[in-house]
């Protein structure tokens, strides 16, 4: 695969993931800085964007028909979207997602369409709903281009999944370069699988929700000594760009300032060096090192907890506290997350595990939750 051209090897190396897009100080999305945002990505010739049925509620969809597709040609971009079996209540009402997300979209056809965040627990609904064989009648009706899945699970399931399913055309991963020896999310194993196979992988979570824009003390030294003027995130994006067989790499832009600073090493991308690749072996090491808490502040966990405990919130609090040694603060911040009214405190959690199902970083919530408790509560 590696002689011979891959789907998406032309494709611009930077996508826009419309998962944490900003919103206006009332909840709802900030349209007029997302249209700015698309004028700016699409200006750069960069063209791949990223949204699903269940981001913000449909919320993202709609943000995407109004900020592009009612204001480019549909030519010029492209579109991915995805069918979350977890949300499903029946075959039917899983299929008939992608009747909505095109009428949310206006997009006509999707390029690209995923199922949505396979792993161990939900990989039985999929089956059950007979997915795998929709997409494949899609294409063949031309509704979608191109389909596959994201991936959250473990190496053994995707190995089965990519013998079972030799037709999927390309994957999505987490990748970041802090995941990367990860026992749990296991980027580096998933990834040579996925290229065993011939396939192609979009990238996703590069900057690991954040983190790594704004990582920890002793690895914001090493970025800043190898290359002052560099951000934190570019490191991270090129990271992810510069292995083989990427289609594009996706960044859940917030703001014009994101934008212009990913667009500013994006738009002509050029692969790490060895020396630096020699830097981020040495943030690696120190990431090793790190008893913190691996939440992205995804929400996935938060919709179906009995108790309505704000755990990503909580998370950071806890790891502003252990890694960044801001005590005060962090009990600030937990106090804030927690006292909402309706919210349940770290210490009300009742064990139920639904989150743990949830999450894509197979982060053992509960205990991290007790953990949690001791240390705000007690």
């Amino acid at each position: 695969m590696d002689q011979e051209r891959y789907l998406g090897e032309t494709t611009p190396k930077l996508g826009f993931g419309f998962m944490r897009l900003p919103k206006l100080e009332g909840g709802s999305f900030d349209i007029e800085q997302i249209k700015a945002m698309v004028d700016r990505f699409m200006d750069a010739g960069l063209t791949y964007f990223d949204t699903a049925y269940v981001y913000d509620k449909g919320g993202s969809e709609r943000a995407l028909k109004e900020a592009l597709v009612d204001r480019y040609p549909r030519e010029r971009f492209t579109v991915a979207t995805k069918v979350n079996a977890r949300v499903a209540t029946s075959a039917e009402d899983a299929r008939q997602q992608l009747a909505t997300s095109l009428e949310r979209t206006g997009a006509g056809y999707f390029d690209y369409y995923l199922l949505h965040a396979v792993q161990e627990s939900n990989i039985g609904a999929y089956d059950e709903y007979g997915l795998w064989d929709f997409v494949r009648e899609q294409k063949e009706a031309g509704t979608i281009r191109h389909w596959g899945f994201s991936f959250h699970g473990t190496p053994a399931l995707l190995e089965e999944l990519l013998t079972k399913h030799p037709d999927a055309e390309f994957v999505q991963l987490q990748i970041n370069y802090a995941d990367w020896e990860h026992p749990e999310v296991a980027s580096r194993t998933v990834y040579e699988i996925a290229r065993k196979h011939g396939k192609p992988v979009v990238i996703m979570e590069p900057v690991k929700g954040g983190m790594l824009a704004n990582p920890i003390p002793q690895v914001q030294e090493l970025l800043r000594a190898a290359n002052p003027d560099a951000s934190f995130a570019s490191w991270a994006i090129r990271y992810a760009a510069s292995l083989e067989g990427v289609i594009t790499v996706l960044s859940g832009m917030s703001n014009l300032e994101q934008v212009d600073d990913n667009i500013s090493y994006m738009r002509d991308f050029q692969p790490l060096s060895a020396e630096e690749q020699r830097v981020i072996g040495a943030a690696q090491e120190v990431f090793a090192s790190m008893d913190s808490i691996p939440c992205t502040a995804c929400r996935y966990c938060t919709d179906g907890c009995p108790m309505h405990i704000p755990i990503p919130s909580i998370f950071a609090a806890r790891n502003k506290q252990t890694v960044w040694g801001l005590n005060e603060q962090a009990k600030k911040d937990y106090e804030e997350a927690a006292g909402v009214e309706g919210a349940g405190r770290a210490d009300a959690c009742i064990a139920c595990g639904q989150c743990e199902a949830a999450c894509p970083q197979h982060i053992h919530i509960i205990d991290a939750l007790r953990d949690c408790a001791e240390a705000f509560e007690g």
